[in-house]
């Protein structure tokens, strides 16, 4: 049998451990990126691996690159996806991606049937894993003549514990403005019944502090855009609770409420951040105060904050002078609106340093009632660290099961047409159990 081969576009933190799962299968994988060095830089020392130059924006060259492969696995901006289903429609070649199915994504299902390829979406961390456990548990249940009461699902990609000492008990592998922005997306979700809506502006409001089971962690947890198809999705109409949301250590959502109150999430261009100027200055004008003098820089906070308690204020304020947006001793180069120039500084404060780990928490819980009317709760949940010097644990769990659904409509055993992602038991079920090769599970626990 000749050797399979894989097209791989992207060359991003995740992307390693996907190319070295394939190469490891005896896969030939081509790894593509704009910039060729990106290209040489991921696949260097992985065998069976050509690392290549090439732009998606460029219709024909994609054309070429695809019909040379069997399947292809984009890792690139979900914006392009479409591009490259439609490129793997001409060619008749499967297509995988991380990312959730976009509207215009579904438009191409009929497409992509007619052709007879497979084309699988939401196979990495959170959407992904997520999928595989949700549906495992939710299909049990059912089963068994039980219903799902509640469903609550919330996943964090963080610092470990001994690596969050900053205000905001987080850390940036990659640009600190996507992780800012996220924080402005409207939440709707499930609740007793009804459906709840919170604006962008207001998310941060609505966190509060989540207890895992694990009495060594102090979260909190707030939602994460559109919760409610989820009772259509997971075949749970009868659930009153549907949220998804994200987990971040306590304390994260008020210092990002301040920052917001105080005008440094804004994209708004302001003259004052195009030239060189002192942090302090720059927070003087966002606030309005009549000087940059630390004091007053406060005391304009104060009137614009409510702070819950004094020990709290005091946690804040510190936080924003250990980010430097008090200091009148250097300056810096404003990036045109507060939230980039507020980003520039993080990047550098924030990044992981060298021997620090991340970790990923993920956790399901479930409001179970039974045949017998008897009533149950149920955790799923997957708590991973990152190996220093190897691959972070966002990329273990983003990148080994997309190459683990690459591997498995390689050879056949995942072979449904379309547009799809693992919501069904029927593509869970052995995307599961390949991945438990790699010590990729969920624990499931009963609570009460």
């Amino acid at each position: 049998m000749s050797t399979k081969k894989v097209l791989l576009l992207g060359s991003g933190f995740v992307t390693k451990p996907t190319v070295q799962v394939l190469s490891d299968a005896g896969i030939s994988v081509t790894v593509a990126s704009r910039e060729l060095e990106n290209a040489q830089r991921l696949a260097q020392g992985i065998p069976h691996t050509t690392p290549i130059s090439l732009d998606v924006n460029d219709s024909t060259a994609l054309d070429e690159e695809v019909a040379k492969h069997n399947l292809v696995v984009s890792l690139i901006p979900y914006s392009h996806h479409v591009a490259v289903v439609r490129s793997a429609i001409k060619s008749k070649k499967h297509v995988v991606t991380t990312s959730y199915i976009s509207p215009a994504m579904a438009e191409l299902d009929k497409e992509t049937k007619e052709a007879g390829i497979t084309v699988m979406n939401e196979i990495g961390l959170d959407p992904g894993i997520d999928h595989l456990y949700a549906v495992k548990m939710i299909d049990e249940v059912h089963k068994e003549g039980g219903k799902i009461l509640s469903f609550l699902s919330y996943c964090g990609g963080l610092p470990a514990p001994e690596a969050s000492d900053n205000p905001l008990g987080y850390r940036f592998s990659w640009s600190p403005r996507g992780v800012l922005l996220g924080l402005r997306n409207a939440g709707k979700w499930l609740e007793d019944g009804e459906v709840m809506e919170v604006s962008g502006e207001n998310l941060m409001s609505t966190a509060k502090p989540y207890f895992t089971g694990y009495t060594g962690f102090a979260f909190q947890a707030y939602p994460n855009r559109d919760s409610t198809s989820y009772s259509k999705r997971y075949a749970i109409p009868e659930a009153r609770n549907v949220i998804r949301g994200t987990l971040r250590y306590q304390g994260f959502s008020d210092f990002i409420s301040v920052l917001v109150d105080i005008g440094f999430l804004s994209e708004n261009k302001y003259d004052f951040l195009t030239e060189p100027i002192l942090w302090s200055k720059v927070t003087q004008n966002l606030l309005g105060s009549s000087s940059d003098k630390e004091s007053d820089l406060m005391e304009a906070i104060e009137s614009k904050v409510k702070f819950e308690t004094n020990t709290k204020k005091e946690h804040i304020l510190a936080g924003l002078r250990w980010i430097g947006i008090f200091s009148n001793k250097e300056f810096i180069q404003p990036k045109g609106t507060p939230l980039d120039t507020l980003c520039a500084t993080l990047e550098q404060k924030m990044q992981y340093e060298e021997g620090q780990r991340d970790m990923v928490m993920l956790q399901h819980k479930f409001e179970i009632e039974h045949k017998d009317n008897t009533k149950e709760t149920r955790t799923s949940t997957l708590c991973e660290y990152g190996s220093p010097g190897h691959y972070s644990a966002m990329a273990k769990l983003v990148g080994v099961p997309c190459a683990v659904a690459t591997l498995l409509i390689l050879d056949g055993r995942i072979n449904k047409p379309g547009i799809l992602a693992p919501v069904t038991e029927e593509l869970a079920k052995p995307l599961r159990t390949e991945l438990l090769k790699y010590g990729i599970f969920m624990v499931e626990k009963t609570l009460a």
